[in-house]
């Protein structure tokens, strides 16, 4: 089952958080990698500045989605305002239309 994470950051510690615990969070991500779909950091309009982060997991249950939601360390640290789980149907998928690069180009 495919769900998204949808993580809103709070601005008052974005920055400090995820400075202080990227590489813990990248370790998490590396270690789940075989959940991961397609994740990343969304940004503000200005193409730099972290706004939040999205990620869709394919995993058994809402439970293990939820799981992987709370034990990961930028959650755990408090960066999130809100984290929103939501199941999703794949219908459209066109990978070769998904830019290759990290920065969108």
């Amino acid at each position: 089952m495919l769900y998204i994470l949808y993580c809103k950051d709070n601005p008052r510690v974005s920055v400090h958080v995820r400075t202080m615990h990227k590489e813990a969070h990248l370790a998490y991500l590396a270690d789940h990698a075989g959940l991961i779909v397609l994740g990343g950091a969304m940004l503000d309009e200005d193409g730099e500045t972290r706004v939040g982060s999205t990620l869709i997991l394919n995993v058994g249950s809402r439970a293990e989605a939820e799981a992987f939601s709370v034990n990961e360390p930028f959650r755990r640290a408090g960066l999130y305002a809100s984290v929103d789980i939501i199941r999703m149907r794949r219908a459209q998928w066109r990978p070769e239309l998904a830019p290759q690069s990290v920065d969108g180009k």
